[in-house]
């Protein structure tokens, strides 16, 4: 049931997120300016150590568009030798996900064609979610900033629980 599930949900949610990057790579002419010559290439991310207890993630390859943005490339081959291979620490997908919401840059390592890592590390070093940009252009200025405000304390909450359960969980291991 749950791998039914998860066929079903993991398409829809690896084309929202590449709405979402590609609406923040957008934003920042020169991203999609730095992956233009790149055109055609594949980058895989690779998420170690993820949680057993969860769903499989889905494969997380994407190809770089004319346009310089990206698309998921659920087609590819998982034989398919990636030009880019990003691995990140997903131990934690909760922490992971509030970092990178909140403008952490998680600890990566990246393998691949020199140039085209060079051009991601910058996009991961630079690239920003502008959220209250966003919220803005829906609500208004003043609404905007209090929700940007609630969703910040909310996340630096979020992000103490999951420390704290992080914690509770070593030393129940240690043990």
């Amino acid at each position: 049931m749950i791998d039914k599930l998860n066929a079903l949900l993991a398409p829809a949610l690896m084309e929202r997120l590449t709405l979402v990057v590609n609406h923040v790579l957008a934003s920042e002419p020169q991203a999609s300016a730095r992956l233009l010559p790149h055109s055609g290439r594949l980058l895989l991310l690779d998420l170690q150590n993820w949680p057993r207890l969860l769903p499989p993630a889905p494969r997380m390859a994407f190809r770089i568009t004319p346009a310089g943005l990206f698309e998921w490339a659920a087609d590819a081959a998982p034989a398919e030798a990636p030009d880019l291979l990003v691995r990140v620490d997903a131990a934690n997908p909760a922490g992971l996900v509030l970092g990178i919401l909140s403008g952490a840059q998680p600890p990566v390592a990246i393998e691949g064609d020199a140039q085209l890592a060079g051009d991601v590390d910058w996009l991961l070093k630079n690239l920003r979610w502008d959220v209250e940009a966003d919220l803005d252009r829906l609500f208004g200025p003043a609404v905007a900033h209090e929700l940007h405000r609630l969703g910040a304390w909310f996340a630096q909450g979020l992000r103490a629980a999951i420390a704290g359960a992080t914690a509770i969980a070593g030393r129940m291991r240690s043990r």
